[in-house]
């Protein structure tokens, strides 16, 4: 959804912040648990994919982490200060999907040590968003939507 004056969308930033703290909460209980369970840790992970699909496809007012943080958290905050466009964190949701794709497929086939590799690399950019407010997905948003963009060679 873009305004009037064709900018992209923007949230508050407190909002994909929230839900990075709460994706690296998860994340660490799934390598917590793939340690006796890696079927548990599968599912839970499956889970969080579907929480990042849902990120990626309808953005961060529609994420679920977001809707609590919209619900719960911010009427309690003070009035937004700052924003941060919507189209950059789609595409890291997107790139926390893969991720999880790729850990889960790791924990259901018997190759845990891909699960654990795969979440700790979700969980790294999770833990960076959350903390220090840097979101990876987003620094490589501006690449990729250069990269779809640029005309076929032939």
């Amino acid at each position: 959804m873009s305004t009037s004056n064709n900018t992209p969308a923007q949230v508050d930033v407190r909002g994909p912040r929230f839900a990075a703290w709460v994706t690296t909460v998860v994340l660490v209980v799934v390598l917590a648990v793939s340690g006796f369970s890696p079927a548990a840790a599968a599912a839970l992970l499956a889970l969080q994919a579907v929480v990042f699909a849902i990120g990626a496809l309808r953005g961060p007012r529609q994420h679920p982490y977001g809707l609590i943080f919209a619900n719960v958290v911010a009427p309690r905050l003070s009035p937004v200060s700052e924003r941060e466009p919507v189209p950059p964190l789609k595409f890291a949701q997107l790139v926390g999907l893969v991720f999880a794709i790729v850990g889960v497929a790791g924990f259901a086939f018997g190759v845990p040590l891909l699960g654990v590799i795969a979440t700790a690399f979700a969980l790294f950019a999770a833990f960076l968003n959350a903390a220090f407010g840097i979101c990876l997905g987003c620094q490589l948003y501006p690449l990729a939507a250069r990269l779809r963009s640029a005309p076929a060679t032939t």
